[in-house]
């Protein structure tokens, strides 16, 4: 492990012109905010946001339901927009898009909203919206690739009260019907294709393929959909079925670019949005409007340091809740510049990013360490091409970073100026929760170090009590935040039994961590079968579920391996059907069916054949066991409770 004494102080030059200029203000400001957090909170909603009523009582609180501003009203796409058009923001640049290049090396389309103009395109979106039927807190699924229409949707869907659910573009057409079914929603926003790679991804007839799922009642599962509008993105021939299907195109010319927003209550769901779950069922994630929104406004801000003049990359999907909090509402909270990329990081070369970097002279760069190390194993040369001058500050998401990796980000592409802000979050806080503040924070690589304000983390044992430093333990979150979930949709006990029971009273965020002695948080990771794929948090039982839907399967049980470039990678110990053998086109069949189940981000790496899975006598598979064999490792830990040990012994064989 790298040696924890190893901190990188802050830039003094950086400190000068930053929000918080030391460790000591940072201290005091994070003191304030865990001591009195009703005071520091009602004080944020104050100055940061517009409210069109004032609320009546900052935070109700009983565990686990938190409501935030209690009796106030906003509105998220006035806070994102209308309150620039009367100031100098209203012609500064809201979104910069930049499509994906073909293969002949042609540059991909640009396009550049200022907040004026992308206020005009939402409001007629809304009002499309609204001529088909849609009413505030309607759901509506979004389906759509990297382009400025999926933030024009999302709020669109704000400006009205419609309650928004973003399907991340690689997810099948069993993933859209399933989450339609789940939410009830009544209009899929989607493009007849998204380019990836140069190919197109054929998200109309995705579409089209789960309005005709039907669930094992034999009930459609999408009978909720009145109407789908697509956007013409790629140009390929799609079905187009009357009375249902819509061109955005169209639409847009028959409506008003004038559309009052509807007054929200502070509660008022904002968004739904579906993780995977241990249980194989996805948990649909609900976010609410003004605790949301003043938390991603405020960690923008201060977790990038964010400046007037900046250009802001999060290279995330809207997708995901990265794309919510730090390509959409997040920066436009705060008027700044964010841009949006379609396409790979290395299409049509391994320096396409670089190539944006240093084109549109990007100032904040907010990435994965899956493509940080994907970027390292393409190699020095091609960053080296670009002009990187321009960046100022890097950040990483979606998984811990590993030292080697750290290290190689701050000196490549930071030539060693950038200080590195390595957040960890969820898709249920709503926003960032551990982070380093730039400018006060000395970082030290592979740490998320200390907590936002008003979050107080601690690293608790199996009972739920403190575990002294340098000790791993489970992380859990003691008080409520603005941006934290208020459930799962349609599923209260579910919220209970995943988040509040394992410690009473705390949010059990499932993962492992522990402090060292300067308080540093190191996070560990999952402790749950939820398993972190390439910053994708990718539910094993889901992907179990596609392997046995499968003809030829009997049993399947998936487990992660580390992996160096996507942290971990998934193993499937699958066991055949009679009469079934396994072969190396079975192995291509299953991936591809999981592929299509789940979406291309599910597929195990490492598919191996066994005639039986090693469980206990009273029927559970025991995936510990399987978890050390998928990695290589020597079995250890208590194997009494195992039924049959020639299970293991034939295993253990397989694997070498």
């Amino acid at each position: 492990m790298l040696n924890e004494e190893r901190l990188f102080p802050p830039d003094k030059e950086f400190s000068k012109r930053a929000h918080i200029k030391s460790l000591a203000q940072y201290r005091k400001i994070y003191k304030e905010s865990i001591e009195s957090p009703e005071v520091f909170w009602d004080k944020q909603a104050r100055n940061e946001l517009v409210w069109s009523q004032p609320w009546k009582k900052t935070l109700q609180w009983k565990a686990p339901n938190a409501k935030w501003f209690v009796g106030g009203k906003l509105n998220v796409s006035v806070n994102c927009l209308d309150r620039y058009l009367d100031t100098a923001t209203a012609n500064k640049a809201a979104l910069i898009w930049e499509g994906e290049p073909a293969t002949n090396g042609t540059p991909g389309e640009e396009r550049v909203l200022t907040y004026r103009q992308l206020h005009r395109e939402v409001c007629l979106f809304a009002n499309v919206l609204k001529k088909r039927g849609i009413t505030k807190g309607d759901r509506v699924l979004i389906y759509l690739p990297m382009v400025p229409e999926a933030a024009i949707a999302m709020l669109a869907c704000a400006r009205i009260g419609a309650v928004h659910s973003v399907v991340f573009g690689g997810f099948s057409a069993q993933s859209v019907a399933d989450r339609v079914f789940d939410s009830g929603a009544k209009a899929i926003i989607t493009a007849d294709g998204g380019f990836r790679r140069g190919s197109v991804v054929p998200l109309k007839q995705n579409v089209d393929d789960a309005l005709v799922i039907k669930g094992a009642d034999k009930k459609l599962l999408t009978a909720t959909i009145e109407s789908v509008i697509v956007l013409q993105r790629c140009g390929n021939q799609i079905s187009m079925k009357a009375n249902r299907d819509f061109w955005w195109h169209d639409e847009i010319k028959t409506v008003s670019p004038v559309c009052p927003p509807e007054p929200m209550d502070s509660e008022a769901p904002l968004f739904i949005l579906y993780t995977s779950g241990s249980t194989g069922k996805p948990k649909g994630i609900l976010h609410t409007t003004g605790g949301y929104l003043l938390y991603a406004k405020m960690t923008t801000r201060y977790v990038f340091d964010l400046q007037d003049n900046d250009v802001y990359w999060c290279t995330a999907d809207v997708g995901w809740v990265t794309g919510h909090s730090y390509v959409v509402y997040g920066p436009l909270a705060n008027g700044a510049t964010s841009l949006i990329y379609e396409g790979a990081p290395n299409w049509p070369e391994p320096d396409r990013f670089w190539n944006i970097i240093a084109r549109h002279r990007v100032s904040i760069l907010y990435t994965a360490p899956t493509a940080i190390r994907a970027f390292m194993k393409w190699g020095i040369e091609w960053p080296k091409k670009h002009d990187l001058s321009s960046l100022r500050l890097l950040g990483t998401v979606g998984e811990p970073i590993n030292p080697e990796a750290w290290i190689w980000y701050h000196t490549v592409i930071g030539g060693k100026r950038c200080p590195i802000v390595d957040t960890w979050w969820q898709t249920e806080t709503g926003g960032i929760m551990i982070t380093p503040m730039p400018g006060a924070t000395p970082t030290t690589p592979g740490s998320a170090t200390l907590p936002f304000f008003g979050i107080l983390p601690e690293v608790v044992d199996e009972q739920g009590n403190a575990v002294e430093k340098n000790s791993g333990g489970k992380l859990v979150v003691r008080k409520p935040w603005p941006g934290m979930l208020r459930g799962i949709w349609g599923d209260p006990q579910r919220f209970q039994d995943v988040y509040w029971s394992e410690v009473k009273g705390s949010y059990f965020t499932g993962d492992g961590s522990r402090q060292d002695k300067n308080g540093y948080f190191w996070i560990v990771g999952r402790i749950d079968d939820v398993l972190n794929v390439a910053g994708h948090r990718i539910g094993t039982a889901e992907v179990e579920s596609a392997l046995v839907s499968n003809q030829n399967v009997a049993e399947a049980a998936v487990v992660g391996r580390p992996d160096d470039l996507k942290g971990q990678a998934l193993v499937a110990f699958v066991t055949l059907k009679s009469g079934i053998k396994a072969s190396p086109e079975l192995m291509v069949e299953l991936r591809n069916h999981v592929g299509k189940e789940i979406g291309p981000v599910a597929k195990p790496d490492d598919i191996r054949f066994a005639e039986s899975l090693p469980k206990t006598r009273s029927g559970k598979i025991m995936r510990r066991l399987l978890k050390q064999v998928a990695s290589g490792l020597e079995i250890k830990g208590d194997t009494t409770t195992l039924e049959d040990f020639a299970v293991l012994a034939q295993l253990t064989k397989t694997d070498e």
